[in-house]
């Protein structure tokens, strides 16, 4: 079985806010799987079970707030007794411009912290990540990064971030098939 987790901001009034990108990818990806997915609260998460048989997998968005991510994902690789080599976690990245995306392999943070604390609470960086690219601004001394990352996109952003989802699907979708 395989966990492909999303990370965000629990709440409406962070659903469309550039720290959500996570949350916003996965999202998307479930609907492609099932117009309606069924989310279900467990492990401090919601959680959807996708697939049949042999090729079920789970989709999965903390819910213990960004920097707090770790517990929510050590609690299902322990319940479903997964390595982190079966997991993929999606974030959004301020280092990377909008419209950016990158896979990275056994990586640190960078100074993520939600991505830190699932690495300290699984006692491994050996997993995937897709870091989509949120950063828009013209000058980073604007608008100092932690107000940045919790506004919410604009429309010209949101049309950006479209652009990155089929890419960031297929991945999603080779993942799986591996």
């Amino acid at each position: 079985m395989k966990l492909i987790v999303g990370l965000g901001n629990p709440g409406p009034e962070y659903e469309h806010t550039r720290h959500n990108a996570g949350f916003i990818m996965l999202d998307r990806y479930a609907t492609t799987l099932q117009p309606t997915p069924s989310w279900q609260h467990s492990f401090n998460s919601l959680i959807a079970s996708m697939g049949n048989g042999a090729r079920k997998f789970l989709l999965a968005k903390p819910q213990t707030f960004m920097n707090h991510s770790g517990s929510a994902v050590a609690e299902i690789l322990r319940f479903y007794k997964l390595s982190a080599h079966n997991i993929l976690v999606i974030h959004d990245d301020v280092d990377l411009r909008l419209g950016a995306w990158k896979i990275t392999d056994n990586s640190s943070s960078a100074g993520h912290k939600g991505v830190q604390d699932i690495i300290d609470a699984i006692q491994t960086q050996e997993f995937t990540r897709i870091r989509v690219g949120i950063d828009s601004r013209v000058d980073r001394t604007e608008i100092p990064t932690e107000n940045f990352v919790l506004e919410e996109f604009s429309s010209a952003e949101e049309a950006k971030l479209n652009e990155v989802f089929p890419p960031i699907a297929q991945h999603l979708r080779a993942f799986l098939e591996l």
